[in-house]
């Protein structure tokens, strides 16, 4: 690869900024791509954090962990360039959606008294707050 080929500056602007979108809605849509990456990376860099969320009764928690944080970082990935958003809004959608229920089991812990590294009430308050969350990256879908 020629170093001239990697995007810097007004190249990487070009690749990731979407001319015909609303430039408010555009950096919406960065940062959006830019937490998706964040957190996806989170799993590989924390994983047993994630791993004691995953639900008892799913029995390969190591490896939801790793496919979701895959899924993660690749829909931040898709989504932050103009091209690819909407299937990186679709990846987001049915990641958010697919681990719910680790959201779920984090809750349901916290409130036994378990540490999960929020309080139990916060564990509750998340849970609702993931519908606007599916909501946004639907949005990236159209």
């Amino acid at each position: 690869m020629n170093p001239t080929d990697v995007p810097t500056g007004d190249r990487m602007r070009a690749v990731v900024l979407d001319p015909d979108a609303d430039p408010v809605l555009d950096r919406s849509r960065l940062r959006f791509a830019a937490m998706m990456v964040v957190v996806g990376v989170a799993h590989f860099v924390a994983p047993r954090f994630f791993e004691r969320i995953v639900p008892r009764w799913f029995p390969w928690a190591r490896e939801a962990v790793v496919v979701s944080g895959v899924a993660e970082v690749a829909s931040g990935v898709l989504l932050a360039v103009p091209a690819t958003r909407r299937l990186g809004g679709l990846l987001a959608t049915a990641t958010i959606v697919a681990v719910y229920p680790a959201n779920i089991q984090m809750a349901v812990d916290a409130s036994r008294g378990e540490d999960v590294g929020v309080p139990a009430w916060a564990a509750w308050l998340r849970l609702p707050m993931q519908i606007p969350m599916i909501r946004r990256a639907w949005s990236f879908t159209r």
